[in-house]
C-alpha cells in the first residue's frame, strides 16, 4: 500500500516539484497547502503517514505547526527549509520530527530522506506500543498481587495457596486472572 503524505510549501512552484518526485517514487500526496494553518487541519482530517512541511510560511509557519500536530497526534514531519541555521535546527528538535532538509531538494536526497523518516516513525510506533503493552502487564501484574494479598488476608491463606485459588477461579469461570483479580478488588474494597 502507498504511503499517505502531506505537502505543505507556500512555493507552489516548488511544492509541485516535490510532490512530482514523490509520486515518481511512488507515494501517494493525498494533500498539498500553503501555510501552516492548513497544514494542522489537513493533518488531523487525513492522518497521513507523513507530511513534508517548509518551516518558513505565511500565517503559522513550520516549526510552530509541527509542535501543535506533534502535541496531539504521532504523525512523522519532515521538515523543508532554505536555512540551515542553527536556531532552526534547534527548534526542529521535536518529538516527532523526523528529519531536516535543505532546499534546493532533489530526488536524490528527498526520497532517501523520505524513506528514512517513514522507518523512524513505525520504530517508534513499535517501541511506544511495547511501553504501552509492559505497562499494561505491570497493571495487570498488581492487580492479581492485590487480589492475592486480599485472599491471603480473608481466607488467611499462604501465598502460594492464594495463588492456586485466584487460578482455580480463573479457569472455574473461564475468564483472565486479571478479570478475577479486579472483581475481587472491586468485592473486597468497597
Amino acid at each position: 500500500m502507498k504511503k499517505r503524505i502531506i505537502l505543505v510549501e507556500d512555493e507552489s512552484i516548488v511544492r509541485l516539484d516535490v510532490a512530482m518526485m514523490l509520486e515518481d517514487a511512488g507515494y501517494e500526496v493525498i494533500a498539498q497547502a500553503g501555510d501552516g494553518e492548513k497544514a494542522v487541519e489537513l493533518a488531523f482530517s487525513l492522518k497521513p503517514d507523513l507530511i513534508i512541511m517548509d518551516i518558513k510560511m505565511p500565517k503559522l509557519n513550520g516549526l510552530k505547526a509541527s509542535e501543535i500536530i506533534s502535541k496531539s497526534s504521532n504523525i512523522p514531519i519532515l521538515l523543508l527549509t532554505a536555512y540551515s541555521q542553527k536556531e532552526y535546527i534547534d527548534k526542529a528538535k521535536q518529538a516527532n520530527i523526523m528529519g531536516y532538509l535543505v532546499k534546493p531538494i532533489s530526488e536524490a536526497n528527498l526520497i532517501p530522506a523520505v524513506e528514512i523518516a517513514l522507518r523512524q516513525a513505525e520504530n517508534t510506533k513499535a517501541y511506544r506500543e511495547q511501553v504501552e503493552n509492559m505497562n499494561k502487564q505491570l497493571l495487570d501484574r498488581k492487580m492479581i498481587e492485590k487480589a492475592k494479598g486480599i485472599i491471603m488476608k480473608k481466607l488467611d491463606l499462604s501465598e502460594e495457596d492464594a495463588f492456586k485459588k485466584l487460578r482455580k477461579l480463573s479457569m472455574n469461570k473461564q475468564v483472565t486472572l486479571e478479570n478475577v483479580a479486579k472483581q475481587i478488588i472491586l468485592k473486597y474494597n468497597s
